[in-house]
């Protein structure tokens, strides 16, 4: 299963620091998000800020209709895609 995160805070401009129940922790820069969509929101004062772990679906939000998901962001920090994870993952449960 992939790690759940645990704690996120805004560290400067479209940068969040992430930290995973695994121990994982590192800064994704979602820079390439903002000014698009429904992100145009981060412009205001203070919202980018007020990133937070949403409490029923684990997704990192920022309003009810914002978010990003969890597992591309943890990803993105281990800088490894979904299948050399697993790969990863299964090569170690059976050793």
């Amino acid at each position: 299963m992939i790690p759940k995160p645990v704690r996120v805070q805004s560290v400067g401009k479209y940068k969040i620091e992430l930290h995973y129940e695994d121990g994982t922790q590192g800064v994704a820069d979602l820079s390439h998000l903002a000014h698009k969509g429904v992100f145009v929101i981060w412009e205001a004062p203070d919202v980018f800020d007020d990133v937070y772990i949403d409490s029923e679906t684990g997704a990192i939000a920022w309003t009810e209709d914002i978010d990003v998901c969890p597992d591309a962001l943890f990803f993105k920090i281990k800088q490894t895609t979904f299948d050399q994870w697993k790969e990863n993952q299964l090569e170690y449960a059976y050793h």
